[in-house]
This record gives C-alpha cells, structure tokens and sequence, in this order.
C-alpha cells in the first residue's frame, strides 16, 4: 500500500484547486467578510473531518459548496437576525447562481484582471480596500491618509481608466 496516495496531500490539492472557487461562493452568499472568512474556515475543518466520506474522482468543489451551505444555514439559524432576507429556498437558488459566476473565467474577467494590473500601485490599493477588503469611504481615507472627498473623486476616476480598458480589450478580442 505504498503506492497509495496520501490523504492529506490529497485533500490540500484539492482544496488548493478550488479554495477561490469555494470562497467567492461564500463570499456571494455572506455580506460581512469576517462572517464569510469565519464560514469557511469552519467549512474546511469539516471538509477535513469528513474527507474519508469524499469520493476521489467525483466533483469536490460541488461537495464543499454543499458543506458550506449548511455552514451558512447553520450560521444564520445562530444569528437569530437574517443578514439576507431571503428563506432557505431563495438562499439556495442564490447559491446556484452564485456558483455558476463564481466558475466563470470571462474573457471580461480576464480583461479586468489585465486592466487591474495595469493600474499604478496606490490605483490598485484603493480598489482593493474598497472592492476586496470592503471597506467603507471614511475607513480608506483614514488609511491611506487622504480626505473622504479625495477617495470618491480617485476612485471614480480609476473605475473608468478601469472601463476603459476593459472595453479597448474587448474590442481586440472581436
């Protein structure tokens, strides 16, 4: 039995493959990052717990999409308060769809991960704490040290060198 694989590495390769997958699930499912950071890390230590219950060869990113749903209907029946108000049902349709995006690769996902990179360092910092961190406009001017007015007006202006670009490179693609 030296030949078969190892558990653990097998899992950490699967869950390496598919952990932005899975995350953008639960991020589009969970408003609050912090809450979503705590539903996934609770969705891999029972996915961990229960990979011997994984079929190697079958779908993982369906199984740790199952788990993490009833991570969040676990979560928002401990809550008590509704996040989303939306019934189990809603939440689950909503799931579906999200999982569809989530797997997407667009050629206009592709030309907004080229774009982005193209933006000058402090361009890409404001979207990140504004799109990624989701921070409010008071909190990024407070960080980075700017009026609130400033970070309205800078990222106005780089959400359309962002359009921009994204729609020049579509028009290349065609």
């Amino acid at each position: 039995m030296a030949d078969a694989p190892d558990p653990t590495t097998t899992f950490l390769e699967l869950l390496t493959a598919n952990e932005r997958r899975l995350a953008l699930y639960v991020h589009g499912l969970v408003p609050r990052d912090a809450e979503a950071e705590d539903i996934l890390q609770q969705t891999k230590m029972i996915m961990w717990k229960h990979f011997g219950d994984f079929q190697i060869g079958t779908n993982f990113i369906a199984w740790a999409r199952k788990i993490a749903f009833h991570q969040i209907l676990t979560h928002r029946r401990q809550q008590k308060r509704a996040h989303l108000q939306l019934g189990d049902e809603a939440l689950e349709a909503l799931g579906n769809a999200v999982s569809v995006l989530a797997d997407e690769s667009s050629p206009r996902h592709e030309a907004l991960r080229s774009c982005l990179a193209k933006l000058p360092v402090e361009h890409r910092q404001l979207i990140t704490l504004r799109y990624y961190d989701d921070l409010e406009i008071d909190q990024i001017a407070d960080r980075v040290k700017r009026t609130e007015a400033a970070i309205y007006r800078a990222l106005s202006r780089v959400r359309v060198t962002l359009m921009d670009c994204v729609q020049k490179q579509m028009e290349a693609m065609s």
